[in-house]
């Protein structure tokens, strides 16, 4: 193999860095300021003579940023914030290990050290974020990938390469500098002379294994040196009472936070169902929830009171939404539902009176969309086995993935896969992504 000097994937890398540098230093500012400006009644008086001697904790931060190889691997958004926050933490860690252990903490201000990483962790992600976005509008900061392989995971895998630019790819097939090859329904064979082949002409090899449906970065892989084997271990992350009781204390403990706004929230939809038509505020309907036990799942009323009627109907008139009705489960263009009640689906916001049984404890606040209890045979003897032994959420990962655009088939899947690699992170990736669905007026229509 040549290596070649990637003239673009260097200054990329430099730009990175000095952008870092830069904004990690920025960030110090601004603890400083505020520490002085806004804090300067609760502690004691800051010199700003001192400021210099705090540079060892932004290269500190910087190190680490180099062993998380943030500026060596193209990761994704999410991936990168949870790096780049990883690596402020390990810092922040350190650093109070090193003051106190060195008993030099009377000569640092810990208020304006734990600023500093507070502030950072708000200003690189989303600094970086914005830079990306100018780079690679550039074709020059692109790298060009090739994507191998012989199943549907290919046209997944390239159009999340064509659509995610914070990646900065695009697709070549004759000139590339990355190779992501998707060994499903390659044999082992096939796949080490293909690895053989590609690592002749770039190192960059990138192999999708053919147990996809597993999130390896959070799989805790067992190494039996003495006969050069490597074990994967496997779980359903949600079905481990520990993480049972991490995710149960987080969730409480979030709901509870933003419990005021919901309640306030609340007040404005009452008043718009109220005014739109006539009828009760809530609507109640038995779902499936843990074990497959019946509860009652609350929601806005977002129909009219002789919806039946209606859609009865409408159903004549139009009889391929009978056809979309057996795929999506859901009507294209459903005549029962009123015009605040179009606003309240599209937002997701007719979902928010399930925070009443999040606190009952009925439903988790993140976890698989609640089933209706005539869909229990279709999900399958397999998959309620592992679907149905986890609460059900407010929001989860459907509802992030474009529901609209999702088979019943791919829904199921998709709950699986989270359950089987929950996580926090990923838990918190889901409630952002939600914040966005309901903010840009996107999600079920």
């Amino acid at each position: 193999m040549k290596n070649k000097f990637n003239l673009s994937n260097t200054l990329y890398i430099v730009i990175l860095i000095t952008s870092d540098l830069f904004f990690l230093l920025i960030s110090l500012k601004i603890a400083f300021y505020l520490r002085s400006n806004y804090l300067a009644d609760f502690f004691p008086f800051l010199d700003s003579s001192t400021f210099p001697r705090y540079y060892w904790v932004v290269f500190l931060s910087f190190v680490i940023f180099l062993f998380e190889k943030i500026y060596f691997v193209r990761y994704d958004f999410w991936s990168d914030t949870k790096k780049v926050l990883k690596g402020l933490l390990l810092s922040f860690v350190i650093v109070f290990t090193v003051i106190t252990l060195t008993k030099i903490s009377h000569d640092y201000s810990r208020a304006f050290i734990t600023l500093f990483f507070i502030t950072a962790s708000f200003i690189i992600p989303f600094s970086k974020r914005y830079l990306k976005k100018v780079l690679f509008k550039f074709n020059f900061f692109r790298e060009k990938v090739r994507v191998v392989g012989k199943s549907y995971l290919v046209d997944r895998m390239k159009k999340e390469l064509e659509e995610n630019w914070y990646l900065g790819y695009k697709l070549s097939k004759k000139r590339f500098n990355v190779v992501i090859l998707i060994s499903k329904n390659f044999t082992t064979e096939q796949s080490k002379r293909l690895i053989r082949i590609y690592s002749k002409k770039t190192k960059n090899i990138y192999v999708v294994p053919y147990m996809y449906h597993i999130d390896f970065t959070h799989a805790n892989i067992v190494d039996y040196f003495n006969i050069r084997l490597s074990a994967i271990s496997i779980e359903n992350k949600l079905l481990d009472y520990g993480n049972l009781f991490i995710k149960y204390f987080s969730e409480k403990l979030l709901v509870l936070s933003i419990l005021p706004f919901s309640l306030f929230v609340h007040l404005i939809i009452l008043f718009l169902i109220k005014n739109d038509s006539k009828g009760k505020i809530f609507f109640k309907q038995k779902r499936m929830g843990i074990k497959g036990q019946e509860f009652s799942c609350y929601k806005y009323r977002t129909m009219y009171e002789d919806g039946d009627k209606l859609l009865e109907k409408y159903l004549e008139n139009n009889p391929e939404e009978v056809e979309y009705y057996s795929i999506y489960h859901k009507y294209k263009n459903d005549p029962r539902i009123t015009k605040v009640g179009r606003f309240l689906r599209a937002t997701s916001l007719d979902e928010f009176p399930q925070f009443f049984n999040v606190l009952r404890g009925d439903m988790n606040l993140i976890g698989p969309r609640p089933y209706m209890i005539n869909e229990k045979e279709k999900i399958g003897k397999y998959n309620k086995n592992i679907i149905l032994e986890v609460k059900p959420g407010i929001t989860g990962l459907w509802q992030v993935s474009g529901r609209n655009n999702l088979t019943f088939e791919e829904r199921i899947e998709l709950d699986k896969w989270y359950i089987q690699n929950w996580s926090l992170w990923i838990d918190f990736v889901i409630f952002m992504k939600t914040i966005k669905v309901v903010l840009g007026k996107i999600g079920a229509r």
